[in-house]
């Protein structure tokens, strides 16, 4: 783990510096406050600091503030290091938002099992965040497939509909659904299924272009949410047909052909998300109806036919 050591004097950061290496640490050093922020700063910043109360620029109270002040995620445990001993001067360290101190002459042992304490810490913080942003994946995406779920595409479709309404810019949606999959789970079983959502959404992930958003919307069917114009989409919907068929899935020795039906839809003024998916989802029965492994365009109530 990396660490700071920060002290004006030459002799004792060295030494500090020398001393929390043995303990296996690696050191990021600096000469005053001033140079102590610009580390303390950075999105790689130490997550443990040393201190010293007074240097040139900025004091170590100065830095400590400062970097609360700054927050983010990455918390960084700061120790303090002064000759001051007087209650007054701690609580003042303290509230300005060091989590310890150590008085000059220190004890290494003291100093060495202080900082073991502010390592277990942050440590414990980052498996907090981990299990933070793991809650989050598992509430916004699906666990088979890894793409965003229902209530996360449709999310992302409402904010993009806000934006359309006050930017004018284009919109648009696309249903897909993949071709006779109850068959595949009815002869072959779920497990074969579960191979064919997997590759097909891998697939449609990799036709997608950046700002293009992509789903599960429920058992073998997606939704794509794409800022594009009507010949776009109808051009990326194209993609995204082709991709899916491209090679058969295998699941075993057995070859599973997959195809899609799609269906998509523009967004115009005064259309609601809700009218916008209808379009699409009969755009994609339509498909279905025609043949299947067909891309089939949805007219939204109120919009002009392309």
């Amino acid at each position: 783990m990396k660490i700071l050591v920060a002290d004006d004097s030459n002799v004792s950061r060295h030494l500090l510096s020398s001393m929390v290496k043995k303990w296996g640490y690696d050191v990021v050093s600096a000469s005053d406050g001033t140079q102590a922020w610009e580390v303390l700063r950075q999105p790689d910043a130490p997550r443990l600091a040393v201190l010293d109360w007074m240097m040139p620029g900025l004091t170590g109270p100065q830095v400590c503030e400062m970097v609360r002040q700054k927050g983010g995620d990455a918390y960084i445990y700061i120790l303090l290091l002064t000759g001051r001993t007087q209650k007054e001067d701690v609580i003042e360290g303290m509230t300005a938002g060091a989590d310890d101190y150590v008085v000059k002459p220190f004890d290494q042992q003291e100093l060495k099992v202080r900082l073991r304490a502010g390592r277990r810490i942050v440590e414990l913080q980052d498996e907090l965040l981990s299990a933070r942003e793991a809650l989050l994946k598992q509430a916004t995406h699906d666990a088979l497939t890894g793409l965003k779920n229902r209530a996360c595409i449709r999310e992302i479709l409402a904010q993009h509909m806000s934006n359309a309404r006050q930017a004018g810019s284009p919109l648009g949606v696309i249903m897909l659904d993949l071709d006779k999959f109850k068959q595949v789970n009815d002869v072959h079983g779920h497990a074969a299924g579960d191979l064919v959502l997997i590759a097909a959404s891998e697939r449609i992930q990799n036709v997608l272009d950046e700002g293009d958003a992509v789903g599960r919307y429920g058992g073998e069917e997606f939704l794509i949410v794409s800022p594009k114009p009507a010949a776009d989409l109808a051009a990326l919907a194209e993609r995204v047909r082709a991709a899916i068929a491209v090679e058969p899935v295998a699941s075993g020795p057995t070859l599973l052909t997959v195809t899609a039906s799609l269906g998509y839809a523009s967004y115009c003024p005064n259309v609601d998300a809700e009218t916008l998916l209808r379009a699409a989802d009969e755009a994609l029965y339509r498909a279905k109806h025609n043949g299947r492994n067909r891309v089939e365009p949805g007219i939204s109530d109120g919009c002009a036919k392309p």
